[in-house]
């Protein structure tokens, strides 16, 4: 971590997978994969993919050099396929970028780099629905106040408020089984011209350049469709407001004015020692509170012009990693603050006698 709020807000484990370099494997993923679909379905030499694979697997690719040239076209792209170039012999350079576009290497490594964050931050994410549903067992029958618009309210039972806790972060989850990762390939009619020599073969290497990357290939030529990237954004986005809905309630609960639960692990102050302040609860909700922003600019994205947007996809890129990355430390933070939650009945029998008188 270099940043000075990494250790708040790249937490997760998603946040290695939704790094630079993490985008830079992604895109020599897609191209290596490219040359071996091509060479399978017979549109390239075989050697020729082989020279690409060995260049990728030599490695020795300059994050930074990737970084720097997409000042020249909007993108790191051709960066990216310059430096492959140079370390293939001249003979099979036509095997880079094998009829592909930017956009095409763009989108995909994108579903390739969030295909991957959300399989890390589903790590987290469940154990905060483990941790979450294991009160119910412990205080099957430990009463509390139930506080309606923050007034005290009829009795509840902790074990159900938090069972109710462990429902809403798994609702938020369901809607993962449904997402769609798609694979971005030029269609017939070729990156941009009319009559296109491999438009009888790009069918054949979308399909099996899906297989290999283990992403849906059945909207591979539609650039302008954006709804795999709104799906996965508004998916991290309910995870991560699921996130910050359980962790305002641990906060509240929190206050020295009702004490009814506590973190094992809380905060001190700089100016006041007396300080206990629950951190990770406070830091899974600095994190969901910045997703809503980010999601919402995923759809704005969406009415790209004709057959490619002049900025629109650009916009998506940050911003995806940006939501994938803080909903994975959401769900890290809440892990700890619910993993090592103290609670304390005498506090909450307390409360109630108080709210009886």
């Amino acid at each position: 971590m270099t940043g000075l709020f990494d250790a708040v807000f790249s937490r997760g484990r998603a946040a290695e997978a939704v790094s630079g370099r993490a985008w830079l494997d992604a895109l020599l993923r897609f191209e290596g994969a490219l040359a071996e679909a091509a060479a399978d379905v017979g549109a390239l030499d075989p050697e020729a993919a082989r020279a690409v694979a060995a260049a990728i697997e030599g490695g020795g690719f300059d994050l930074g050099a990737a970084a720097d040239s997409a000042a020249a076209i909007g993108n790191p792209v051709a960066g990216v396929v310059d430096a492959l170039r140079e370390r293939v012999p001249a003979r099979h350079r036509h095997a880079v970028h094998f009829g592909a576009t930017s956009q095409d290497a763009m989108d995909t490594a994108m579903m390739l780099v969030a295909k991957e964050a959300i399989r890390r931050l589903h790590h987290d994410y469940r154990r905060c629905i483990s941790a979450a549903g294991s009160f119910k067992d412990r205080y099957p029958d430990l009463e509390m106040n139930g506080r309606t618009l923050l007034q005290q309210a009829e009795p509840v039972s902790f074990g159900g408020a938090a069972e109710t806790w462990a429902v809403i972060l798994a609702n938020a989850r369901k809607s993962k089984a449904h997402l769609e990762y798609r694979l971005s390939y030029s269609g017939p009619g070729g990156v941009g011209a009319t009559r296109d020599p491999l438009a009888g073969d790009r069918y054949r290497i979308a399909a099996r350049l899906g297989e290999l990357l283990g992403l849906d290939a059945a909207w591979a030529w539609i650039h302008t469709d954006r709804t795999p990237v709104v799906q996965i954004g508004s998916v991290a986005a309910a995870m991560a407001g699921a996130c910050g809905k359980v962790a305002v309630d641990v906060i509240l609960l929190s206050q020295n004015e009702i004490g009814e639960v506590s973190e094992g692990r809380p905060g001190g102050s700089t100016s006041m020692p007396h300080k206990r302040n629950p951190v990770a609860a406070t830091c899974a909700r600095a994190c969901a509170a910045r997703t809503p922003g980010l999601v919402a600019t995923l759809f704005a994205a969406m009415p790209q012009e004709l057959q490619r947007s002049p900025g629109l996809w650009h916009s998506e890129w940050e911003t995806l990693s940006d939501l994938l990355r803080l909903t994975g430390s959401a769900a890290a933070w809440l892990r700890e603050s619910l993993q090592g939650l103290q609670v304390h009945p005498d506090v909450m029998e307390r409360n109630l006698r108080e709210a009886e008188g």
